[in-house]
């Protein structure tokens, strides 16, 4: 089958691919990250075999003030339309909605932050990626804004403790999640820094919030990684079309 080249949008740099290109790397994949922040040209998506979304601090309704978010955009359409395997990861997971006519906003509960369990729906069962699933997922959420309506023919694949969409199906072979399988303990520690004083007003306790992450990593690992090296079987052709 060769190696599936994918291509991997980053929006800044605290935001890297991390765990999740490891994992693919591990199952035979060749990356290729573009940073469109640091002045890279976002290529064509469907010119790879795959492509993954990454997060980012800014809105995926951003466009007016982030150059590369309309062309990503319509990039995704094209994806979907043409059946190229895509990933959305937390921002990633809500441009892929936006860009085919969902709605995004800020969460009306507020920042979610720290490991959430992964509230899996019937569809997930019977899908091509998610029933890599253990269902016993834990996931770390890190985020302010949420998909709070779903595009057309989408289907929610899993829902966090407040209800809000976790994971979804956009297309046969479209994905996103809202959370961060690709986070290790250094990634999440630059975020609570640069967090660190609205957490403060809060009352949370980012040390303790780390502390179980860090706990957690060896159970995340066997949790995500199976999910990526299904993506990347997708992604090099070796899983049935439903």
């Amino acid at each position: 089958m060769g190696s599936p080249r994918v291509l991997v949008v980053e929006h800044q740099e605290s935001c890297p691919p991390r765990l999740v290109g490891d994992w693919l790397e591990e199952a035979g994949c060749t990356l290729a990250v573009c940073r469109p922040y640091a002045g890279d040209d976002l290529p064509t998506l469907v010119s790879y075999d795959a492509a993954v979304v990454l997060g980012g601090e800014m809105s995926a309704n951003d466009d007016d003030t982030v150059p590369w978010l309309a062309p990503l955009k319509s990039g995704i359409r094209d994806a979907v339309a043409g059946g190229t395997p895509l990933l959305g990861i937390c921002l990633g997971h809500q441009v892929v909605a936006a860009a085919l006519g969902g709605r995004v906003e800020r969460n009306a509960r507020g920042q979610i932050v720290g490991l959430q369990p992964v509230g899996w729906t019937a569809a997930a069962a019977d899908d091509v990626w998610a029933s890599a699933r253990t269902a016993t997922e834990t996931v770390i959420h890190w985020n302010n804004d949420v998909v709070v309506e779903m595009p057309p023919e989408s289907v929610v694949l899993a829902r966090s403790p407040g209800g809000e969409v976790q994971a979804a199906r956009f297309g046969p072979r479209a994905w996103g999640i809202q959370a961060h399988p690709e986070a290790d303990s250094d990634v999440v520690r630059r975020w609570a820094e640069s967090d660190r004083e609205d957490h403060v007003a809060l009352g949370l306790d980012q040390d303790e919030v780390l502390a179980a992450i860090e706990s957690a990593r060896p159970a995340l690992a066997g949790h995500w990684r199976p999910m990526v090296q299904r993506f990347a079987a997708i992604a090099a052709g070796a899983e049935a079309l439903r």
